[in-house]
């Protein structure tokens, strides 16, 4: 009797040790992506972004290329607006393309390493090793985590939820969550090809602008419509308010400049239509190149500027912080308010 209890117990030992071993801890899918991350040579992946800003959410194609050590082409495009900007990096900078204007910006910047980028692969997976804390689950179909954001407005994002797939552990989504958990922004990986081929001139910044600029729409191109349609901010400061608008009229046609100011937070806000480069040079911009979801602006420490449906945007203010010159520019045109 004592032999065969023996036997059933150590039976049970088996199958309980068996069991174990097929669950992965979060510190080995940690593990495992890291070393993923570190083996690879690069990848291609193809996103879907949705920025959910009240009940018209907006969806973006995003289309990732990244080749060892430190070149990328995020290629970010909103069929409905016709928007459509390349952020580039290779040996002579950072550089932000925007083809309808036939434009390109040059940054002496960090980026993407200077914060998180959520459709950058190993920006998430560094996220999860930098975040001790950070909750995981295992599910079906994949691994869930729940950690802290490196973003450059991550007091308003301070949370993200990232899913890596279990087979082949590529990233499946990443849930930005504000500080109520509702969802502001969600990338969904439709595809993520890792050690991926690239041409030799894939980076280059001549051959990117040429072919986005094919994909133009010819209406984008003649900018044939040159009335500037003036856009309010839907996100305001408590006790700041609309006090002035003017329209100045200056060599390149008419200028709105609004005044918004409050007890503590002031700002003006300055818009003009956006005019096409006919040499197509490149701009040096001081600054960091800032993912505004709908567009890529310019940060630096008091002034924020983008373009967007055609109109160049800048802000300027002595008390804004940098999370809330983005989050002002995010919401302008968002149902805005005078």
């Amino acid at each position: 009797m004592k032999k065969k209890l023996v036997a059933m117990l150590m039976a049970i030992m088996l199958v309980l040790s068996l069991a174990a071993c097929g669950k992965k801890s979060r510190d080995d899918v940690v593990g495992s992506l890291s070393n993923q991350m570190e083996k690879m040579n690069g990848y291609k992946a193809d996103a879907t972004l949705t920025i959910n800003n009240g009940n018209d959410p907006q969806k973006y194609e995003v289309v990732i290329w990244h080749k060892k050590p430190s070149y990328y082409r995020v290629q970010l495009k909103n069929a409905k607006s016709d928007q459509n900007q390349i952020i580039l990096r290779n040996k002579e900078g950072v550089f932000v393309l925007t083809p309808a204007l036939n434009k390109s910006y040059r940054f002496q910047s960090d980026w993407p390493s200077n914060s998180s980028q959520p459709y950058l692969p190993e920006s998430l997976v560094n996220d999860l090793v930098q975040d001790k804390n950070a909750t995981f689950k295992s599910t079906k179909l994949g691994y869930v985590f729940e950690t802290k954001t490196n973003y450059t407005n991550r007091q308003l994002l301070p949370t993200q939820e990232i899913t890596f797939n279990k087979k082949g552990l590529t990233p499946q989504s990443v849930k930005l969550l504000d500080t109520d958990k509702n969802v502001v922004l969600n990338v969904k990986f439709d595809k993520v090809q890792y050690n991926a081929k690239f041409d030799n001139d894939a980076f280059d910044v001549k051959k990117n602008m040429t072919s986005a600029r094919l994909s133009v729409p010819t209406s984008t191109n003649n900018n044939e419509s040159d009335l500037l349609v003036t856009l309010y901010p839907n996100y305001l400061m408590k006790g700041v308010t609309l006090e002035d608008q003017q329209e100045v009229k200056t060599d390149n046609g008419v200028q709105v400049i609004l005044s918004y100011k409050g007890a503590k937070k002031s700002f003006t806000l300055i818009e003009e239509k956006a005019k096409i480069s006919e040499s197509g040079t490149t701009m040096e911009i001081s600054g960091e190149p800032v993912d505004l979801g709908k567009t890529v602006g310019a940060l630096s420490d008091k002034m924020i500027t983008w373009s967007y449906g055609g109109t160049d945007f800048t802000i300027v203010s002595k008390s804004l912080t940098q999370s809330e010159l983005i989050q002002v520019a995010q919401s302008v045109g968002d149902t805005g308010t005078k």
